[in-house]
Formats: structure tokens, C-alpha cells, sequence
């Protein structure tokens, strides 16, 4: 399968097969890098050797102009504050042009857009990030606990990391019931049970704990229930 020959090169190419110093290089020279067609170079060579056919030399070709045109892009767009987002903008950009070769060869089809069941959870899942955040934000804004006092101790936090958290518990929350992996639920709740009110029986804050033990069973329940509706 051209799919899997291709992600495999692109996977050896741009992790195992390039030094963080290459990195480093292209981010400081940018086009004039050197590194930068060596890496390119490498991506054409790994893309002949695991598609083993020369008739197909010209995907091998494709895959390396496109690889350059994509992290020239990033080079020379990218700046300190959204290197995180290039980098995942870059390597969407890198599967698409594979996903695009192996629809040429019909390696896929459209099939599976008109599947209601896959629909179906897609729909869910999207449902379960960001609009299943604000839902529940919505529900629990009348209960925002405010600081009991001056002496009240704050903890450190990373920026959005309750939004991520929440977001991906309830995702795996729901992959655990369409598998029928229900043990697999109650190993999440049991999990942050322990990591995150730990943290709040030191705090000693009797209105952030039920705060954050009903935005928990809030995030847990609409996972149980989207996941029991679409099974």
C-alpha cells in the first residue's frame, strides 16, 4: 500500500533520520541551509526505496518538491511564539500530499463520507471538545468559587490545560464505550480522582472541590451519555 510505504519514508525522514543540529540549522539559515536539501534529498531516496518501483520514481520526485515547498513555507513563516503551530501545520501538510498520491492510486475512496455510522461518531467527537467545554463552562458559571481569602493558596497552572485535560478525558471516555471497554471509564475516574483532588485536600477549599468535582462528573456523564446514544 503507496499509503503506508509513504508515511513510513516520511516518518524515517523527518524524525529518525534528522539531528536536532540539522533542525536548528535550517531555523537559523533558513533557504540557505544546507541541511535543508539534504533533508529533502533523504525524503526522495527513502520515498524510491520503499515504494521499490522506478515507474513510480515520480511520486518519489512529487513527495520531495512538495517536502521542500512545505518547510520552506515554515522557515520562513514561523517566528518563536508559533513554531508549535507551524510544526503541526507542517506535518498535516506533508500526510494530505501522501492521503492526495494514494487517492490518485485509488487506495482510498470517498466511501467513507457517506458512512452514517462513521458520521456518527465523528459527530460525537467533535461535539466532545470544544462545544461539550463551553456547555459545560456555561453550566458552571453561576458557581465560579472566588478566593476564600488572602491567605487562600493558588497553585500554578498551565495556560488551558483544564480545557485540553477535559477534552481528552472525554474523548478517551468515549473511545473506551464504543469498544466496550467500560473498565476502562472507571480507570479515568479513578485516575483523576487521585491526581487532581489530592491537590484540592491540600488546597483546603471546601467550594473548589465541589467546583471541580461537578465540572469532572459534568465532563465524564456527557461522554457516558453522547457514547450510549450513538451505540
Amino acid at each position: 500500500m503507496i499509503f503506508i510505504k509513504l508515511i513510513l519514508a516520511h516518518l524515517l525522514g523527518d524524525f529518525i533520520l534528522q539531528p536536532n543540529s540539522w533542525v536548528a540549522d535550517k531555523e537559523n539559515s533558513k533557504l540557505k541551509s544546507r541541511f535543508l536539501y539534504i533533508h529533502v534529498l533523504i525524503h526522495i531516496i527513502l520515498s524510491l526505496v520503499f515504494l521499490w518501483d522506478l515507474q513510480l520514481w515520480w511520486v518519489a520526485v512529487l513527495v520531495g518538491i512538495t517536502h521542500f515547498i512545505i518547510d520552506a513555507a515554515k522557515l520562513t513563516f514561523q517566528n518563536v511564539k508559533t513554531k508549535k503551530r507551524w510544526f503541526f501545520i507542517d506535518q498535516l501538510l506533508h500526510v494530505l500530499v501522501i492521503t492526495g498520491v494514494s487517492f490518485y492510486f485509488r487506495e482510498f475512496s470517498f466511501y467513507f463520507l457517506q458512512n452514517q455510522e462513521f458520521l456518527k461518531i465523528i459527530m460525537a467527537a467533535l461535539f466532545l471538545t470544544t462545544p461539550a467545554s463551553i456547555f459545560i463552562k456555561i453550566l458552571l458559571s453561576s458557581w465560579t468559587p472566588a478566593p476564600d481569602g488572602p491567605n487562600t493558596i493558588q497553585t500554578e497552572s498551565l495556560s488551558s490545560a483544564g480545557k485540553y485535560i477535559g477534552i481528552l478525558e472525554r474523548l478517551l471516555v468515549f473511545t473506551f464505550i464504543m469498544v466496550n471497554h467500560w473498565e476502562g471509564v472507571g480507570f479515568m475516574v479513578a485516575a483523576k480522582s487521585v491526581f487532581r483532588f489530592s491537590d484540592l485536600a491540600q488546597a483546603k477549599q471546601r467550594k473548589l472541590t465541589e467546583y471541580v468535582l461537578i465540572g469532572t462528573l459534568l465532563s465524564f456523564g456527557l461522554a457516558v451519555l453522547t457514547g450510549i446514544i450513538i451505540k
